[in-house]
């Protein structure tokens, strides 16, 4: 089972997108995807239709022994999702005192062995719920948009994954650059482009992301891009990025 966690500590920056529609793109090719919504805005869980908030077993009654994995998983058009809860803004303080806190979420998924595919939803920071997806996951993605301040605030993120390979998680790996929100009639996006080629090299996907309305619109809908409308540019490029994925293993 590949496990990859969606990492931007910037907000906004299309991360929960790629994490629904990834799930969902690989889905459609046959593969069996488990998603697990780590941030307590519960955007992940919101956006596919899913009520959060009336929830009885979320990640919150995972990581603190009060469910088992397969209590949590909640299938949803298809998808598997393991679903947040607002519970978890309070999880810093609450399990701050717990020893081994860094690997409470490694912990529930050990013995996992019915996906293809498991992607970790992060919140948009660097404290303890993003500290256990990295303890967890193999694989990072950043999702990075084609703006101009797409690259700043990333050396931080970069050396919080640098230290957690040294010391929690020697495997880790950033294996995944995910170019959003893309429009190449602007000079900027194709600059910031080839900025984050320069830097990334080849772990900047080949398909780029393009700007496109029906994205935003799919969530509200509780949807994918895909089951929202086929037919367009995010779920063509959403099925490309796809497809790089299963290429690259």
């Amino acid at each position: 089972m590949q496990i990859t966690a969606l990492i931007n500590q910037k907000g906004g920056v299309g991360k929960t997108t790629c994490a629904i529609n990834i799930g969902a793109g690989l889905n459609n090719l046959n593969k069996r995807v488990l998603l697990i919504d780590l941030d307590p805005q519960a955007h992940l869980t919101y956006s596919l239709g899913i009520p959060a908030h009336e929830l009885k077993n979320t990640v919150y009654e995972l990581l603190k022994g009060k469910a088992d994995l397969k209590e949590t998983i909640v299938k949803r058009n298809g998808l598997s999702l393991v679903p947040s809860s607002l519970n978890l803004s309070g999880a810093e303080i609450e399990f701050s005192g717990l020893a081994g806190r860094e690997f409470l979420l490694k912990e529930t998924i050990e013995d996992l062995k019915e996906f293809d595919y498991l992607f970790i939803d992060c919140p948009p920071s660097l404290g303890l719920l993003t500290l256990n997806a990295l303890t967890t996951t193999q694989e990072v993605y950043i999702p990075l948009q084609t703006e101009f301040l797409a690259l700043q605030g990333m050396r931080k993120l970069l050396e919080t994954i640098d230290v957690v390979k040294k010391r929690l998680n020697k495997n880790l790996e950033i294996t995944g650059i995910i170019a959003t929100r893309f429009d190449s009639r602007k000079n900027l996006n194709r600059e910031v482009v080839e900025k984050i080629k320069e830097y990334f090299g080849s772990k900047l996907f080949n398909t780029l992301i393009r700007d496109n309305i029906s994205l935003a619109e799919a969530p509200s809908f509780g949807k994918s891009i895909f089951e929202y409308k086929s037919n367009s540019f995010g779920a063509k490029d959403y099925l490309s990025l796809c497809k790089e994925i299963i290429k690259r293993g």
